[in-house]
């Protein structure tokens, strides 16, 4: 190794850092957060210097470098724009002994600041040895989307219960299956659902009983539309967490690939004309076989699972079953797909608000409010529309809606295949044949669809004549 990592205590030592610009304020601001004393030289400093200096959370030494600032300090940071003034500070420091850094300079460095991923008490830090700093940022931003925020409260909590943990558990291989049991457990989901207390309680009450074995749990993930990059933080780590997945037909492939290697993979999707009430039991009993068996399940649906995607089903079988859980929400198709095609969903201009319909249902069950969905000045979105779209233009048509009315038809949103058909209303049925749209699709009705032919930006555009297009 060409640097020896450390962790430095500094609460309450000097650490000088010379220079009053952004540079000095971002690192003075670090310092702080790690409760050092920490002095500032410089001829002037930034406003947000000047008032941490007029609060007494610093002092300030004006002027330029004196080599005396460094009397009495632990560490010292150069973040001048001057290399001859950033040399001298490094030159006075080596002679003191002090460790010192110079900012983007590591030939004049002793030590190096890495990057920094903050889970306090939990901290990891990144560093190339001062060669590569964009690299180090880089890593600490895949990490940072790896690790749960409250891994610190966890952590906080195994340190308070450290001395209780030891004397219930002498043995060593003991003491280590507990803190499996703790960071895998109850105690780490009940910490994520802001529950702290509750979290607490159970870790006491194991420390009175033995542990019984690991409880499973199912997390109801939302995939989003299809781009990965769509995937929250949060999704992303309960995938790479999971023993067993149950995914939809309409996740993407691309979604699956960032999913943990080993996990078990089980296609739970809806085929057409298959009994989707028998279909939807057996997701029931597998959410509920899995986590009795001890394992991490993720129930993964495309786009978010409260919407149109029978979650709040799934959710009343757990906990009728005894099922702990969690929701990852997901980003639903029509945000998605909206903002992919260009079209606002609300406009100042143009529509007040937003509707979301499932166009999922048979003509003699239909019990949508088609007066309500004609209205002006409202966005429409009709998802699983594609084989509705003759119902939907006569019903929207009939009840008020004006056949120019602007429509987007959007197919496979977010994904690398996508298309957006617009045109107009009374055209709908016949465009959407014309050029054979399919499933995945998503049906916006409303003026700011007229938006798309100037706002689009991503995959492939059609128009189809759309003979009122919004201003």
């Amino acid at each position: 190794m060409k640097l020896f990592p450390i962790f430095a205590d500094l609460k309450d030592r000097r650490v000088v850092v010379v220079g009053g610009g952004a540079v000095a304020e971002r690192k003075t601001l670090a310092l702080l957060e790690a409760s050092a004393d920490v002095v500032v030289g410089a001829p002037e400093l930034t406003p947000a210097l000047a008032a941490l200096a007029a609060e007494g959370r610093i002092r300030h030494l004006a002027g330029r470098f004196d080599p005396a600032w460094l009397d009495d300090a632990w560490l010292t940071v150069a973040a001048t724009d001057d290399r001859e003034a950033n040399a001298a500070v490094s030159q006075a420091a080596g002679e003191r002994r002090l460790f010192c850094n110079v900012v983007d300079d590591p030939e004049l460095s002793s030590f190096q600041v890495p990057s920094i991923v903050d889970r306090s008490p939990l901290i990891v830090a990144i560093s190339s040895s001062g060669v590569a700093p964009v690299l180090a940022r880089r890593l600490r931003e895949r990490i940072e989307s790896l690790f749960d925020h409250t891994l610190g409260q966890l952590a906080a909590l195994a340190a308070r219960y450290r001395k209780p943990i030891r004397a219930s558990h002498p043995d060593l291989g003991a003491r280590r299956r507990f803190y499996d049991w703790l960071l895998d457990g109850p105690v780490a989901g009940l910490l994520r659902q802001q529950q702290p207390v509750q979290a607490e309680a159970a870790l006491t009450a194991a420390l009175a009983a033995p542990i019984a074995p690991a409880a499973g749990s199912v997390a109801l993930v939302g995939a989003g539309p299809g781009d990965p990059g769509l995937l929250t933080l949060k999704a992303l780590r309960a995938l790479n967490e999971a023993d067993v997945i149950l995914y939809d037909r309409l996740v993407s492939d691309e979604v699956m690939s960032l999913a943990r290697r080993d996990a078990e993979r089980v296609a739970v999707g809806k085929q057409p004309g298959e009994d989707h009430h028998a279909t939807q039991a057996r997701i029931h009993a597998l959410l509920v076989e899995h986590a009795r068996a001890g394992r991490r399940v993720v129930r993964l649906k495309g786009g978010d699972a409260f919407i149109f995607g029978r979650g709040g089903e799934e959710l009343e079988y757990l906990r009728a079953h005894g099922v702990r859980y969690e929701v990852v929400p997901g980003i639903t198709a029509a945000l998605a797909c909206a903002a992919y095609a260009g079209i606002p969903l609300t406009h100042r201009d143009h529509a007040q608000s937003v509707r979301l319909v499932t166009a999922h249902c048979r003509e003699d069950e239909d019990n949508l409010d088609w007066a309500a969905l004609a209205q002006e000045r409202q966005t429409v979105a009709f998802y699983m529309g594609v084989g509705q779209l003759d119902l939907l233009t006569q019903r929207l048509l009939r009840h008020g809606r004006a056949p120019d009315t602007p429509f987007a038809l959007i197919e496979n949103g977010s994904r690398p295949g996508q298309r957006v058909l617009s045109g107009t209303l009374q055209r709908l049925p016949a465009l959407a044949a014309e050029h054979a749209i399919r499933s995945p699709a998503l049906l916006l009705v409303g003026e700011v669809a007229g938006l798309a032919p100037r706002l689009r930006w991503f995959g492939e555009y059609v128009e189809g004549n759309l003979e009122r297009m919004a201003a």
